[in-house]
């Protein structure tokens, strides 16, 4: 008998089309007016479920960045060397506008379009997916400013990518240092100074505790200058094609999120120019914030759908006891839970994306306002758990470097820091119920689109209006914001499946999350009674 033939393994999951394959995805892009990225979208499917595309996408994160602060002969340098298999992803992720193409050509659904995009390239390599978010959602910024827009917006729109530290490139990627060592998400602590030079110039001088992506081309950063906290542009290289004076004084040794740099920054003198007025930083950066906040959801169901879709995978390949794993009914109700987590997240961030676009009036900007903060919130913490369960589908092969869900479960937690971990995001919900009754107003609207097609989610939509209206009269509202931002999620989650899911995915979710009993999904796996649990996995 030879011990080296190989029985009982899946087969490589490549040569896909990722897109084609992810029906909540592609239902999405229909319903919110974007069907007509189908073509582009499964070129891009087909892009990253290639064999080459996923080879680059291990390759990036194994061979990771590499800092060189210095040159052979001593002088500052101050650059990030990356594997020429993390220019490959990003180069086609730039190249196919999943970074600025719903504002390259603003319309109905084109802010879907890009968001499917984007999904499908982070849902293989989410490293990269940092960057392009960032140049996403520093272009309003810019935009908004006169004197910065006709010299940078024609670079953040260009398909093309050029990972050079030159001057005179056509292309530019945005990088963001927001917080420093003392403060963290508190930016109102930085002390990092800018010293007006004349001219909307400023001189920087401070360190920055988080410069994400440091090789991109400009920053958006936070100094204080006279008038207090300000916005500014930092430019990596000066016209005169020198280098500005960023210094890198460390790569951030990461849980995950490992294929792109993180760095620890000082400014000496660094050049930059004001965007917008001294003393308004905040209020410069508010919709660059809710844009990466989107940005988080999108990266977090990407990551939910790659789990569900290889631990699907494994085990419609795999069998034991006699039987194919997905044809014994305990293994069938944890692919169906996950999946039903999954379209979830997918048909939330769509509906979120729809509400971003060049025709949303002051209902969908109030909707939209509230819906990113509570889905960041709760479509970011699910992901680590769902990633957990997904991972242990594959049984030790889930926990091995050589399949993706290692990788996957490492990067989900990223995503529920970034741009405001739970309570500060929660916090945000209060202030927002507080100041912007008409955000809640809306929200509500948009929930209440499914009442009376389900007695469970009716009665968890009442649940949830008394819980606001406690917690508006509590003279002790924080202690229950968690428990209200996640009932919010709940209820508009539900609410878009029951709308406009197949019939066994919305019932499923309804019962599994707000039904008698419901777990909320905290274990995967364990369905109501009657739940299709077999319908409900073929579409993972």
């Amino acid at each position: 008998m030879s011990t080296h033939t190989v029985a009982n393994q899946a087969p490589p999951r490549v040569g896909l089309d990722e897109y084609a394959v992810n029906p909540a995805l592609v239902e999405g892009v229909a319903r919110y007016d974007a069907g007509g990225a189908d073509e582009q979208l499964s070129g891009i499917g087909r892009l990253v479920g290639g064999e080459e595309f996923q080879a680059d996408a291990r390759r990036a994160n194994r061979h990771e960045p590499v800092l060189h602060t210095h040159d052979r002969w001593g002088f500052r340098i101050d650059e990030v060397e990356y594997d020429p298999s993390y220019h490959r992803i990003i180069g086609a992720a730039v190249a196919a506008g999943a970074h600025t193409s719903a504002f390259a050509r603003p319309r109905p659904g084109a802010g879907v379009a890009r968001a499917a995009a984007f999904m499908l390239f982070a849902q293989v390599e989410p490293g990269h997916a940092c960057p392009i978010s960032m140049t996403h959602s520093a272009l309003p910024v810019i935009a908004a400013n006169d004197d910065l827009a006709g010299e940078w917006m024609p670079r953040m729109l260009s398909t093309d990518y050029d990972g050079a530290l030159r001057a005179d490139k056509s292309s530019a990627l945005f990088g963001m240092a927001m917080t420093e060592k003392q403060g963290g998400s508190d930016v109102r602590a930085n002390t990092t100074a800018a010293a007006p030079l004349g001219d909307g110039r400023y001189a920087l001088t401070g360190h920055k505790w988080f410069c994400s992506a440091p090789m991109s081309d400009a920053f958006l950063v936070l100094a204080q200058a006279p008038g207090g906290l300000s916005c500014f542009l930092l430019p990596r290289m000066l016209e005169d094609g020198t280098r500005n004076g960023i210094r890198i004084m460390r790569l951030k040794d990461k849980l995950g999120n490992r294929s792109n740099a993180s760095s620890e920054v000082e400014y000496e003198g660094a050049t930059a120019r004001l965007i917008g007025e001294e003393g308004r930083g905040v209020r410069t950066i508010i919709e660059m914030v809710a844009n990466t906040r989107l940005d988080c959801i999108l990266g977090s169901a990407a990551g939910m759908r790659q789990a569900t879709a290889e631990a699907a995978w494994h085990v419609r390949h795999r069998a034991a006891f006699g039987r194919t794993l997905i044809d014994q009914p305990a293994m069938t109700a944890v692919v169906a839970d996950l999946q039903l987590e999954t379209e979830a997240a997918t048909v939330a961030a769509l509906r979120l994306a729809r509400a971003y676009d060049v025709d949303a009036d002051d209902q969908e900007t109030a909707f939209r306002r509230l819906g990113t903060a509570v889905m960041k919130y709760w479509v970011c913490k699910r992901g680590p758990a769902h990633a957990a369960e997904a991972l242990e589908c594959l049984g030790g092969n889930g926990i091995t470097e050589d399949f993706p869900l290692a990788l996957r479960y490492r990067e989900q937690p990223v995503m529920a820091v970034w741009e405001g971990s739970g309570n500060v995001i929660a916090l945000d919900v209060l202030r927002a119920l507080a100041r912007e009754p008409e955000s809640f107003e809306a929200f509500d609207a948009e929930v209440a689109l499914a009442s009376g097609t389900d007695a469970r989610f009716d009665a968890h939509l009442e649940r949830m209006r008394g819980l606001a209206r406690g917690i508006l009269s509590s003279p002790d509202p924080e202690t229950q914001a968690r428990r209200l931002v996640a009932d919010m999620a709940l209820a508009l989650q539900a609410s878009l499946l029951l709308r406009t899911a197949p019939a066994a995915v919305a019932d499923g979710f309804v019962a599994a999350r707000l039904g008698d009993g419901a777990t909320y999904g905290h274990l995967f796996g364990a369905l109501p009674a009657g739940t299709d649990a077999a319908g409900i996995a073929a579409r993972a």
